[in-house]
């Protein structure tokens, strides 16, 4: 075996690497700790959204609809800017679109809650000041809105991001919009900011018992209030499969599928759920980054996969690939990946079997023998069964 000094313990699903990958998330270490608790908590809860496309600017649409709040204002309420060129151009001379503009078939919005985070936003993506609304589901909220508003009307693709986005996978606007044009015709882009899990765990569900206080217990009700199949939760998923953070990119019909198949799908678990599971999952119990919420984001990010194989069976989709935090893998986690993809390609048992083997000395090695006597028997399922 190849020697490489092991990483450190899985990042939950909306933690992000500990080395900085850009000058963003540079600067984010060093204003964080002076800033946390800047924004204003009387603020209007209006949001703001402005687009930023190189830095230009132009005069804000009269009486456009706030994509948020879904009131209409005027000059003195919610501004969108557009720009005056609708594209850019890649080193190659490749032109992309701007997907901050209002009049890009592509538009992309960034979401922020607090003053200092705007610095750290793209300048080509459209800005969405979003303090003061708060939602248990937390960035679904907004795309619940922006779905209803004139901002998303006649694109061809839309999505909101984190304002972490570029610290969370290392990519720049152009990089994503370059991604997306490469591989022209889907109806979703998505990405996977945490791939050390694809290489860790069987299913982003059993990660999720490590990251998450009573996880497997909610997700158990859960699974059997809505009828979605048990097995997910312990079968074996490739890593094309993993998907987190809700960073998606869509056409109209993705969203007009996957909005309302979420709503509906919490609505009948809180209908159908037993009160204890339910109370569980809508207690803010999570701890570290996660504090203060509640475990219904955590159930939601991990939903995607599913909902492609059922309300969205009929849909196209591209994972993009994100080089800057594959190149931060080391040599085991990557054969690790590997390793896990090629037993599910060939169904084989014996070969998912080694991986599980390989998986849990990596652990021994890099979280010690008291965290794996508690913690892997929780997320190794006693059949080896293939999503």
């Amino acid at each position: 075996m190849a020697k490489s000094k092991p990483q450190s313990k899985p990042m939950s699903s909306r933690q992000s690497p500990s080395k900085a990958l850009s000058p963003a998330a540079d600067r984010l270490s060093a204003k964080s700790a002076a800033h946390n608790k800047s924004a204003d908590p009387k603020k209007s809860l209006a949001a703001k959204v402005n687009a930023q496309a190189n830095g230009a600017s132009a005069k804000p649409l009269a009486q456009s609809p706030d994509p948020v709040s879904g009131k209409t204002k005027g000059k003195s309420g919610s501004q969108l800017s557009g720009q005056t060129k609708d594209k850019g151009t890649t080193k190659t001379g490749a032109q992309l679109e701007v997907p901050g503009s209002v009049k890009s078939p592509l538009r992309i919005f960034q979401i922020y809650y607090e003053a200092w985070q705007r610095d750290l936003l793209d300048p080509s993506f459209a800005a969405i000041d979003n303090s003061g609304l708060k939602s248990e589901l937390e960035e679904f909220l907004v795309l619940e809105r922006l779905a209803k508003s004139e901002y998303v009307k006649g694109a061809k693709l839309w999505g909101a991001l984190s304002w972490r986005f570029t610290e969370r996978t290392g990519m720049k606007s152009t990089d994503w919009v370059a991604a997306i044009q490469a591989d022209r015709g889907k109806d979703v882009y998505f990405c996977d900011p945490a791939p050390v899990n694809e290489a860790l765990f069987h299913n982003l569900w059993l990660q999720g018992e490590i990251a998450h206080p009573h996880f497997l217990e909610v997700c158990v009700a859960f699974f059997k209030a809505t009828k979605l199949p048990l097995e997910t939760l312990s079968a074996i998923v490739p890593g094309e499969q993993y998907a987190t953070a809700n960073y998606f990119v869509g056409t109209p019909r993705f969203w007009e599928l996957y909005l309302p198949w979420v709503t509906e799908l919490f609505k009948v678990a809180n209908k159908n759920m037993p009160p204890k599971e339910r109370d569980l999952m809508h207690a803010k119990a999570a701890d570290g980054p996660h504090k203060g919420m509640s475990l219904m984001p955590f159930i939601l990010e991990r939903l995607f996969p599913i909902f492609m194989k059922t309300a969205g069976k009929g849909l196209s989709y591209k994972k993009i690939a994100l080089p800057a935090l594959d190149a931060q893998l080391n040599v085991h986690l990557r054969l690790l990946r590997e390793a896990k993809n090629l037993a599910h390609s060939s169904k084989s048992a014996w070969l998912a079997a080694l991986w599980v083997n390989y998986r849990n000395l990596y652990f021994i090695q890099t979280n010690g023998k008291d965290w794996c006597a508690k913690n892997l028997r929780r997320i190794t399922p006693l059949e080896i069964k293939f999503s």
